[in-house]
C-alpha cells in the first residue's frame, strides 16, 4: 500500500493568502484547488457562503493542504519545514522571503508572516555534525547564529 502524507495547516481565514504566499517563493510549486464552504453546515463552521474553506498546493512535489478553520488553533514551534540549501545564496533567499512580516529565530530557525515555523539550513550541515571531531564546534557556531552563515560553519 502506498499512501500519500498531506500536512493540512490550520488558518484562521488566511489559507490562500498562505498558498500564493509559498507558491511565489519556492520554485516548482503552484496552487492545485480551492475549494469553498457551501450554505451546508453554516451550524457547525459558522463560515459565510463562498468563504475559502481548502486550498491545495504543492512545493517541489509535497502537497499541502491549507484550511480556513477559524480562530481555535494556533502554530507553534513544536512543527517545523526544513528547507536544505545547497549554499548561502539560497539560505539568504528562503531567509529574506520567509521573515517578511514574520521573525527572526536562533539557530536558522524562523516564523514566518503566518505564524509558521521553517528551518533554513545548508544541506551540508548534518554531515559536519556527523564528524566527532567537528560535531561540538559547529553546534557552538550555529548556536549563536539566527540566519546561518556555511563559511562560519565550514571554519568552525
Amino acid at each position: 500500500m502506498t499512501s500519500q502524507i498531506t500536512p493540512c495547516l490550520w488558518f484562521d481565514n488566511q489559507a490562500e493568502e498562505a498558498a500564493v504566499f509559498y507558491t511565489s517563493i519556492f520554485e516548482n510549486s503552484k496552487i492545485e484547488s480551492t475549494n469553498r464552504y457551501g450554505k451546508e453546515g453554516f451550524e457547525i463552521h459558522g463560515q459565510k457562503e463562498g468563504t475559502v474553506m481548502t486550498t491545495t498546493f504543492k512545493i517541489n512535489g509535497q502537497t499541502f493542504t491549507a484550511l480556513n478553520g477559524g480562530p481555535l488553533f494556533k502554530f507553534n514551534e513544536s512543527i517545523s519545514f526544513q528547507v536544505f540549501c545547497k549554499n548561502q545564496e539560497e539560505i539568504d533567499y528562503y531567509w529574506d522571503r520567509l521573515t517578511a512580516g514574520g521573525e527572526e529565530g536562533q539557530c536558522g530557525w524562523l516564523k514566518d508572516k503566518f505564524g509558521i515555523s521553517w528551518q533554513i539550513i545548508p544541506d551540508m550541515l548534518p554531515k559536519l555534525l556527523s564528524d566527532p571531531a567537528k560535531a561540538g564546534k559547529v553546534t557552538n557556531a550555529f548556536m549563536q547564529m539566527k540566519k546561518l552563515e556555511i563559511s562560519k560553519l565550514q571554519d568552525s
